[in-house]
């Protein structure tokens, strides 16, 4: 049953109408509410048939249409696989060069214009699960090191992963991410988030929990199409990313000029919603303590947190104290598509 929470005393809410431009781009979201990226798993798993295997579909576009017409400034996708051996769940969708056909970017386009029909700005989440891909997916994934991922839940397995080559970090991750964004460009998106959080392939470069290497490599940069990132602010696991570390690697997002950072936390191991203190249940969102250390070092890029808002007091405090530029919400919106604006 929905939980409904009422509130006792009004706030003047003008400020979470306001839009936000987004560096370089120049593109305009036209509030300051981002839909959050949420799972589908609404896309055709069978590996055996390239015409519909992590094919999208009307059920994809019917979504976010919906959601378009709830009034968000942003709407981003679930998680687009770019390696179709590494997935986050039978179901996602997917985007390789291999599965690349003329059904598919019709597809894309389609759930692309929908989305957009009420003036919202659709970005894609582009994923990559690496060692947290089912072993009935891939029982050897890929990884940043050979760290294996053990959870306590009897429905999942995972291998033990292969580390990366530097030249695989190139030609298996940043090439297929490019090209998925190509694509998604050429379908009329308005840009992607690469997923660097929960613990996913990115994430796994980021962690110390996870990342064992000693080599170096560059991500090259992107100008035009929004291309922003989901962030770790803190893994809550020894070994893990604190937040003082989730800052720095955030300013140096922010140099690389891209273009939002969405602050979020913790990996399949051990996760962010189990660490709700006192303090953290009064302002509502879980990770904005270390938003503000993040806000505190970024010059350019637009924040945007993630995870417990509830309440539009909350939302319009969290904005008035700088803690972020955005409201990210996620599962109360599977229940009222609407933001009743």
């Amino acid at each position: 049953m929905v939980k409904r929470i009422f509130i006792e005393n009004s706030v003047d809410s003008k400020i979470l109408g306001e839009t936000i431009i987004f560096p370089t781009s120049k593109k305009v979201a036209k509030n300051r509410f981002f839909k959050a990226a949420l799972s589908e798993s609404l896309a055709a798993y069978d590996p055996s048939n390239v015409e519909i295997h992590g094919l999208p579909n009307e059920m994809h576009a019917n979504l976010y249409e919906k959601w378009a017409a709830g009034g968000f400034g942003v709407l981003v996708t679930g998680n687009v696989i770019t390696d179709e051996m590494h997935l986050e769940s039978p179901g996602n969708t997917i985007i390789t060069k291999e599965l690349d056909l003329p059904k598919r970017r019709e597809i894309w386009k389609n759930i692309a214009s929908k989305a957009k029909q009420h003036g919202a700005l659709i970005i894609a989440q582009l994923g990559n699960a690496g060692r947290q891909t089912s072993i009935i997916v891939n029982a050897k994934p890929f990884s940043a090191s050979n760290v294996q991922l053990k959870r306590d839940a009897a429905y999942r397995e995972y291998g033990v992963p292969i580390p990366l080559t530097t030249e695989q970090v190139k030609t298996e991750i940043i090439d297929k991410m490019v090209y998925a964004s190509k694509v998604l460009y050429e379908c009329g998106f308005d840009g992607v988030e690469l997923h660097g959080a929960h613990g996913y392939m990115i994430a796994q470069f980021l962690s110390r929990t996870t990342n064992k290497r000693t080599d170096k490599y560059e991500i090259p940069a992107n100008t035009g199409f929004i291309v922003g990132i989901k962030l770790n602010s803190v893994e809550f696991q020894r070994e893990g990313l604190t937040g003082e570390e989730s800052a720095i690697i955030a300013a140096e997002i922010d140099k690389a000029g891209l273009y939002f950072i969405e602050i979020s936390g913790g990996t399949y191991e051990v996760m962010a919603f189990k660490h709700k203190r006192e303090s953290t249940l009064a302002r509502e969102a879980f990770f904005l303590e270390y938003a503000e250390k993040v806000k505190a070092v970024v010059k350019n890029s637009k924040i945007y947190v993630i995870g417990g808002f509830r309440t539009v007091p909350g939302m319009v405090k969290a904005i008035e104290n700088n803690e972020t530029d955005g409201i990210g919400i996620g599962r109360p919106i599977t229940q009222d598509f609407g933001l009743f604006l």
